[in-house]
């Protein structure tokens, strides 16, 4: 594999993107994407690849707002993919917050210095992985994963190029709201969460599981059951009692 080389004090290329929306096409430029912006990048080998959708892409679009607090205006997942494949990847994802370009003729990774052979995965010609921070179109920090086989996943993640913008940046919680459909208590829990601006996700569960599932999570058989940043809340009183502490 030739050497990559970080581009940092350097323009991004100057390319255009095709990418269609909805009907139509839409030509979309490095300079609408760049120009007077603080992006936040990261490319990838492949739409729907195990670690870009498990990892790369779910955890920068999680972090988003920590990154919007702290002055980047949008961030950017690149891939050697046509528009469609793009789409559809991210239908299948939480990436309301990632703006998705598709470079199908792999025009911007090779002028990154990116793009490599993969032809022995059939994948042709592709992105290496790596993440950068771009202030008016200029590389300031690159995160180039190591040339080693496989697909290293080792320095483009999102919890690292948030601690180089900022090491001390308020992460979003993690929350997850173990639920019963007609619950008072539910959705008493849901309303203080609700009420401190916080996002959760939530899982309902039927009659015929819920009790195993809540005693084999948290060791109680009644629902709500509330967990933030992995850790045992409990029933509404507790998360009332919660934010109260």
């Amino acid at each position: 594999m030739t050497q990559l080389q970080s581009r940092e004090g350097q323009r991004v290329p100057n390319v255009v993107f095709p990418v269609r929306e909805g009907n139509d096409w839409k030509q979309l430029s490095t300079d609408e994407l760049f120009a007077g912006k603080t992006v936040v990048v990261f490319s990838l080998p492949g739409a729907f690849t195990p670690t870009c959708s498990s990892t790369h892409l779910p955890r920068y679009n999680e972090l988003a707002p920590a990154f919007f607090e702290n002055g980047v205006d949008s961030i950017l997942c690149v891939s050697v993919n046509d528009s469609f494949v793009m789409n559809e990847w991210a239908k299948d994802q939480e990436a309301q917050n990632i703006v998705m370009v598709p470079d199908g003729n792999g025009a911007f990774t090779e002028g990154m210095g990116m793009l490599v052979d993969k032809a022995d995965l059939g994948f042709g010609r592709r992105s290496w992985r790596y993440s950068m921070l771009v202030r008016d179109g200029v590389v300031e920090k690159m995160f180039i994963e190591p040339q080693k086989d496989g697909d290293p996943f080792e320095v483009s993640d999102a919890d690292t190029m948030l601690a180089y913008i900022n090491e001390h940046a308020k992460k979003p919680d993690q929350i997850v709201v173990f639920s019963k459909v007609g619950c008072p208590h539910c959705a008493r829990a849901k309303a203080v969460l609700e009420g401190r601006g916080l996002d959760y996700i939530e899982l309902p569960l039927d009659n015929k599981v819920r009790g195993k599932v809540l005693g084999a999570v948290s060791g109680k058989m009644t629902a709500p059951q509330v967990f933030i940043n992995g850790a045992l809340i409990g029933s509404a009183d507790d998360v009332e009692s919660y934010f109260q502490r």
